[in-house]
């Protein structure tokens, strides 16, 4: 069986329970004990936040769809970290104008443990 991008070998008759939040104008698939990194959230490393916007739950059979989100799901995550990625080099320039620009950027992050996800 071969594997894609973010994907991890389950049986599959497995029982599991994951959600589908949005954070940062991006859509995450987690479940409980994932880290990952999200967009820079205002709070300090050990905080426990509620991730509110919560799209999709699926509880081993039973799915839950929002309309466009769960009202009643919450998930809730400890900070772990905040940081910077690494370092992007941008370099802008026009031929045969003698313009060129260089500069950097470093995208700051938050790392987030999953720790429960409440139906």
């Amino acid at each position: 069986m071969c594997l894609g991008f973010g994907e991890t070998e389950r049986e599959e008759n497995e029982e599991f329970m994951y959600a589908i939040i949005e954070t940062g104008g991006k859509q995450y698939r987690v479940k409980e004990g994932d880290i990952l990194r999200v967009e820079k959230l205002p709070f300090e490393p050990g905080d426990v936040v509620e991730l509110e916007n919560v799209l999709l739950v699926r509880d081993g059979d039973r799915v839950n769809i929002g309309n466009p989100m769960l009202s009643d799901v919450r998930v809730s995550a400890k900070i772990l970290a905040q940081g910077k990625s690494r370092k992007i080099l941008v370099f802008k320039y026009k031929p045969k104008k003698n313009y060129r620009k260089r500069y950097g950027h470093r995208q700051p992050y938050t790392e987030i443990q999953i720790e429960k996800i409440e139906v």
